[in-house]
């Protein structure tokens, strides 16, 4: 079954690319190289050590190069592309937290700026064909509008990190006028660089700190009782392997020299997937009801985070022909059952997570997968 699902995707594009992965230790990164390593790409990861423990990169065991090294270290970074001279970079690594960057505002921009200026500087030494910078919903100039942001709305930022993701979309832009001009394209250089911003991901195999999801399952396996401070705040959230289809898709386009697809990018839920915090405790409750939760008023003193965030994925949706998958419903459902085999049967489910998603897009006729 496992080849059939897999062969073709893309179409067939990252069978035997060198794909490199910075961030590959993180959540979203051990999936994205699990799923490239099954269509038969030389996966090659550059992160720093996998941030918790457990972590979903030790427990899915692939057979792919992976290199401890920081994106702000340029001399391991050309190092490491000068060995493997990669076709294509997927670049992940980041600060990812908002809380965390308050306190640590020096290393969230100096990792989520500087570490992404070094990576660029690496792809356009080794004359890398194609990048993809992975940021955020949240590199938004939030203004807690009820319609979803656009491509070309302006970025901002609130708190350090949403700031540093917006600084990171300039710098994409940037670089894209000055150094991979499409004008010049074929002519001056050869790469095709891109971003794409998602929301809130969920999906087994997350235990970072300060995400809801982790949250709750630390109170079960705990036994606590699981605190909710903003239980009123909405956002897109979506299974990982929603954006991770777009980012590939995006990818797939640069290679093959598709040079319109040399742009940003939003990839989200449809409305429907656009809850607040506590429907998403509720719906997590629904499937697993091994935990008790307590809401806190939020104080003047907690730093603050946006109330109300959503894409619109318009444009993804016509240029590209990409949609989601699963609804929400399948979304909390996949997610759930994954962390419970784990917990109760010490089983992990992320392929046959990946392989149930690929069939059902190919049963849906979405582009990727046909």
């Amino acid at each position: 079954m496992e080849n059939m699902v897999t062969e073709h995707l893309f179409p067939n594009t990252y069978k035997d690319k060198t794909v490199l992965i910075t961030g590959h230790t993180g959540f979203k990164g051990s999936w994205l190289a699990l799923w490239l390593q099954k269509m038969g790409a030389k996966v090659i990861g550059y992160s720093l050590d996998a941030p918790t423990e457990p972590n979903h990169i030790s427990l899915l065991q692939l057979d792919i190069v992976s290199i401890v090294g920081d994106i702000r270290d340029q001399k391991k970074l050309d190092a490491t592309f000068q060995t493997y001279k990669p076709d294509i970079v997927f670049h992940l690594a980041a600060q990812p937290l908002v809380r965390y960057s308050y306190e640590n505002p020096l290393e969230t921009y100096e990792t989520n700026v500087i570490g992404t200026l070094k990576v660029f500087e690496a792809c356009r030494n080794y004359g890398t064909k194609a990048i993809v910078n992975i940021t955020s919903d949240k590199c938004y100039d939030n203004q807690e509008q009820i319609w979803g942001y656009r491509e070309d709305d302006p970025m901002g930022g609130y708190d350090p990190y949403s700031s540093s993701k917006g600084c990171s979309e300039l710098l994409t832009a940037s670089y894209r006028r000055s150094y991979f001009n499409l004008s010049d394209y074929n002519k001056t250089h050869e790469t095709l660089l891109a971003s794409c911003r998602a929301g809130n991901v969920i999906g087994g195999g997350d235990w970072a700190d300060d995400r809801l999801i982790p949250d709750i399952i630390r109170a079960i396996e705990k036994k606590q009782t699981l605190t909710i401070r903003s239980p009123h705040a909405t956002r897109p959230w979506q299974h990982v392997l929603e954006p991770l289809s777009g980012y590939l898709l995006v990818g797939e386009k640069l290679l093959k020299g598709e040079k319109e697809c040399a742009t940003s990018w939003n990839f989200g839920p449809d409305d429907e997937g656009t809850i607040t915090v506590k429907e998403v405790v509720e719906n997590v409750k629904n499937i697993w009801d091994k935990f008790e939760y307590k809401i806190i008023e939020t104080s003047k003193t907690n730093k603050h985070e946006a109330h109300l965030l959503k894409l619109d994925c318009t444009k993804a949706k016509i240029k590209l022909g990409w949609k989601p998958v699963w609804n929400s419903q399948a979304t909390f459902q996949k997610t759930i059952e994954w962390y419970k085999n784990f917990h109760e049967k010490n089983i992990i489910f992320t392929q046959q997570n990946l392989l149930h998603y690929i069939s059902d897009a190919k049963i849906k006729e979405i582009i990727w997968a046909k």
